[in-house]
């Protein structure tokens, strides 16, 4: 008794709580608490909703919350997300089609996919920190050259059939004709591309003629062709002859080309290819449901200026020393805006250069042994089911097959998928494609179906006896004489620990969201996390081919719909479509809806687009393309769109407007008052709206695109939603409607997919790139509605602190009607000129401080766009802060006359190691000054590996492959 009343009175029991989750809210959110009351006080505003009230117009707020599913914690998470990838049927994969299975050297799925030092890159518009990425994508573009024999590569487009797309409208721009239209596609090009070039050519006029090469008629009305190489049905035929004749009447012809046989098969310069497009997917990327892959293409040195993406160059920097960058940058939509021939503004960076280093680590010998082999399987294959009887169809072939089965079909199928094989299956023919992955016993399992739908058994065939003589029937005049990768970087790196060294000595030379805040305005370079990046790799999803049967894929089916969900809920709309696999065709494909929508009302003269002067770069591009007539709307000096300019032009036009691409919250960075009555001003005259949402990272949870007025709208999943942006790519763009939209959402030729009155689609596969929907799909189911909305309010907080931060020092030029900015800001910076300082030094010297720059002179010249997003904390906006506060002193300095208006820190950074630990030093300012111009600095100094780059001696001598180092040199010192 006695000891008991003295436990209870001399000791504090510990009470628990088992009721504790963490959240991870709290991980994605970086402010605390603390923080956020101090952010507020030099902001000026008494709590978090007070700022918001301030942010966002009332009238646009949403009067309930979003109604999404409970947060989940990473772990619920992950383990919940288990159970639905289960229901997908990870089946041995022969359909082939353009998607292959493959084996992803483990030394690049570690160290590049699955490294955020390589997938939190941001685009590599900042050259001199962003040397490791750019030799990547110039080794890709190395390896393209050499495997397609042409002059010229880009460094990656979207997907093969986007590519071809692509092809299609360059060969049409370059027409001597300009009465041609007609664009001949052999049918036996792949069925995606097909159904995308039909979405593509229709609204510029262009009339698709698809026909069997062999026998079609070329016309002087003809422009262009694509042919296919090996074709769809397996066969490799010789396109000499029809590639003659195609010039003969000034027809310019494409090859779709499989890059796998590249290694054995003549390359398609040799037998007459105009321009040359394909996939890199084979090359140690995941099948993934579709994506993301890195589309090639290739063409002539001459065709340079009209190619669309990004070219990798070679130039020199400031002290005389090779470098590289992002060449010929005046061809980007950005820039030529509606005279673009292109929209594109993501590539596929990452996927480029695990693709590039596949190329590096295997080498000629390696990648010829892998075609060989896999060349190898198909004859085996071939000759073991003529063996027993059965038709095949191909006289030459690499790697796929066509079998006439007759009336056995069904029960090939029942038998394959009772054999957990998938094989393409077009009428009477069963179409089986091996891969690097095939092996003997795989060969044998197939056997063992098709003989057992004879009454055969296996042990009837010596499949062992048949390996052992083997002969090709590729033709003498069709096989590879050419060698390829013969420069060091293909021939150095075949041992994983060289292979490795590279791989780091490259990340090394880049700047990421490892090492510090990317305050890309219009970019949203938010936190990607672990929890989130993780499934893409499992195999559950990573191993599945797009045309996989329905009924296996359950598990991404359950994903995709539940992700269409949310994003509905989030924009307010009734439909989604995942399909576009970037923003810009994101923007493409929500204007083609609206485009089937008019003309199913019979309104076809509806063709004209109002694009206020504010709009993102790829608005204009995208219109075009999209066939649109683009008439621009003024801008009042705040920044917003001009109101009354907008009404007249859309009465002006009110018989032929189809509707107003508009960003909101404005790229200028403000929420405009008069959204709705905008909107309603292009409803009232006939028109939809389509909101671009570069920016939606400031409306999850407080308004939406429906809220606004809009009809439609797109998605960067690469801003908003988390996916991260790799370099340059992937990114994702899919699209939100409006209920009477919905039936027009875009369909797929191979699978189902869209609504009743689909358009055509407009990426390679049904649900674009399928296996990096899982990041976004994470993101909200972690987040959930409330998480969500608070993510936006940090933004917004985030960056009015930097706003009020900096204002003193920097001119901030558009805010909104209570002095806000919503989750970016422009800083006006032109004024600097006058003292002989550019908007380019404030960029280059931040490298030195350790800082990516913030947008240069986007959406208006001579200007810094900064969005901080809510994954930043306090401690890294500060350093950001005091980093631009110092450079703003050194810029007084200039101008005070204290530093050479010519010998600056600005004008001569950045500063590498080797200049600042060189043994002359000529400068007027000093090493500590150059290098460590802030405390801090030191503690984490990123060095950038090159000096400022020069960008006209990179156009002016264009080089974008790897020729011998010594031949750099060479041109350094005569330009020098």
């Amino acid at each position: 008794m006695l000891f008991g009343y003295f436990c209870r009175s001399k000791f504090n029991r510990m009470k628990l709580d088992i009721s504790y989750k963490e959240a991870f809210e709290s991980r994605h959110i970086a402010p605390n608490t603390a923080d956020v009351e101090k952010m507020l006080k030099v902001i000026g505003a008494a709590s978090l909703d007070q700022l918001i009230n301030e942010t966002v117009p009332e009238k646009i707020r949403l009067k309930k919350p979003l109604n999404l599913p409970t947060a989940k914690t990473e772990f619920e998470y992950l383990a919940s997300l288990k159970q639905t990838a289960s229901k997908n049927k990870v089946f041995k994969s022969y359909i082939g089609r353009g998607y292959y299975d493959n084996f992803t050297p483990n030394v690049i799925l570690r160290n590049i996919l699955e490294n955020p030092g390589w997938y939190t890159q941001y685009t590599p518009y900042q050259a001199e920190i962003a040397q490791g990425r750019l030799q990547a994508l110039l080794n890709y573009q190395t390896m393209i050259i050499d495997l397609t024999g042409m002059e010229i590569a880009n460094a990656s487009l979207l997907d093969e059939g986007t590519a071809a797309a692509e092809a299609m409208f360059m060969q049409y721009s370059l027409r001597k004709n300009a009465g041609a239209n007609v664009f001949f596609v052999s049918e036996e090009v792949l069925p995606q591309t097909i159904d995308i070039l039909m979405t593509r050519s229709k609204p510029l006029g262009i009339e698709l003629l698809i026909g069997n090469h062999q026998t079609v008629e070329l016309t002087e009305n003809m422009f262009g062709a694509i042919v296919q190489y090996p074709a769809a049905n397996g066969e490799v035929y010789d396109y000499t002859e029809f590639a003659n004749k195609c010039h003969a009447k000034n027809i310019k012809i494409t090859v779709a080309a499989d890059i796998l046989s590249l290694a054995l098969l003549t390359p398609p310069s040799e037998f007459g290819a105009d321009i040359v497009v394909g996939s890199a997917q084979r090359f140690g990327v995941p099948m993934g449901y579709g994506g993301p892959h890195a589309a090639y293409f290739a063409t002539k040195e001459e065709y340079k200026r009209s190619m669309p993406g990004r070219i990798i160059g070679v130039t020199i920097d400031a002290q005389g020393n090779q470098a590289l960058r992002m060449a010929l940058q005046t061809r980007e939509q950005h820039i030529r805006r509606d005279k673009a021939t292109s929209n594109i503004c993501t590539a596929q960076a990452l996927l480029a250069i695990m693709a590039s280093m596949y190329g590096v680590y295997h080498g000629q010998a390696g990648v010829k042994k892998i075609a060989n082999r896999t060349h190898g399987m198909a004859v085996l294959l071939k000759d073991a089911l003529t063996s027993l009887g059965y038709s095949v169809l191909n006289k030459a072939f690499f790697d796929t097959i066509t079998v006439d089965a007759g009336n056995n079909v069904g029960s090939i199928n029942k038998e394959a998928v009772d054999a957990e094989a998938n094989f393409y299956y077009n009428g009477s023919k069963v179409g089986i494609a091996v891969d690097e992955t095939t092996s003997i016993e795989d060969i044998k399992n197939i056997v063992k179906v098709f003989a057992k739908v004879v009454g055969k058994n296996l042990n009837d065939l010596d499949v062992d006896g048949l390996a052992a003589k083997l002969n090709s029937p590729i033709a003498e005049n069709l096989q590879r004489k050419s060698e390829f990768f013969t420069h060091p970087v293909f021939n150095t790196h075949h041992s994983e620990h060289e292979m490795l060294r590279y791989i780091k000595s490259l990340e090394n030379k880049d700047l990421s969201l490892n090492h510090s805040m990317i305050s890309l305005g219009s970019c949203t370079m938010k936190l990607n996390a672990t929890a989130e990046m993780i499934p893409v790799t499992w195999a559950e999803f990573g191993k599945l081919h797009p045309f996989a049967p329905i009924d296996q894929v359950g598990g991404y089916a359950q994903m995709i719909s539940e992700l269409e969900k949310w994003l509905c809920e989030i924009t307010g709309f009734a439909g989604a479509s995942l399909q576009p696999n970037s923003g810009a065709q994101g923007e493409y494909a929500g204007l083609m809806v609206i485009r089937a929508y008019h003309e199913s009302r019979g309104d076809n003269h509806r063709n004209v687009i109002l694009i206020p002067s504010s709009a993102h770069g790829t608005n204009p591009a995208s219109a075009a393309i999209a066939g649109f007539k683009i008439v621009i709307t003024k801008c009042d000096d705040n920044g917003n769109i001009d109101v009354e300019d907008l009404r007249a032009k859309a009465i002006e036009h009110k018989n032929d407007l189809a509707g107003l691409m508009v960003t909101y919250p404005s790229t200028h960075g403000v929420f405009e008052e008069a959204i709705i009555e905008i909107c309603q001003i292009i409803h009232d005259n006939g028109g939809q709206v389509y909101m671009d949402g570069a920016n939606m990272n400031a409306q999850v949870g407080l308004t939406s695109p429906a809220n606004i007025g809009a009809d439609v709208c797109h998605l960067n999943l690469h801003k908003t939603f988390c996916i991260p942006h790799g370099g340059g790519g992937p990114g994702m763009g899919p699209i939100c409607v409006a209920k009477h939209l919905a039936p027009f959402l875009p369909g797929h030729a191979v699978v189902k997919t869209g609504g009743e009155n689909a358009i055509h689609a407009v990426s390679a596969a049904p649900w674009g790139s399928a296996s990096i929907l899982v990041i976004s799909h994470a993101y909200i189911a972690m987040m959930g509605g409330e998480g969500l909305t608070n993510a936006t309010k940090h933004a917004i907080l985030n960056a009015n602190y930097i706003k009020s931060r900096l204002e003193n020092e920097y001119k901030v030029l558009y805010a909104g009607a209570n002095g806000r900015c919503a989750h970016e800001m422009i800083l006006d910076c032109r004024s600097f000129k006058n003292f002989g300082v550019e908007v380019t030094d404030i960029a280059k010297r931040l490298m030195d401080y350790g800082f990516h720059a913030p947008t240069v002179s986007f959406p208006v010249a001579g200007t810094l766009m900064i969005e901080p997003t809510e994954s930043e904390p306090k401690i890294e906006l500060d350093r950001f802060c005091d980093a631009m506060i110092a450079i703003r002193h050194e810029i007084n300095e200039v101008e005070e006359g204290k530093a050479d208006k010519n010998d600056n820190v600005l004008k001569n950074a950045p500063h590498t190691a080797a200049v600042i630990t060189s043994n002359e030093w000529e400068h007027t300012y000093s090493r500590q000054k150059a290098a460590f111009p802030l405390h801090w600095v030191k503690d984490n100094k990123f060095w950038p590996s090159v000096a400022r780059v020069n960008d006209t001696y990179g156009d002016r001598t264009l080089v974008c492959s790897c020729p011998p180092i010594e031949s750099y040199m060479e041109e350094a010192v005569e330009a020098n």
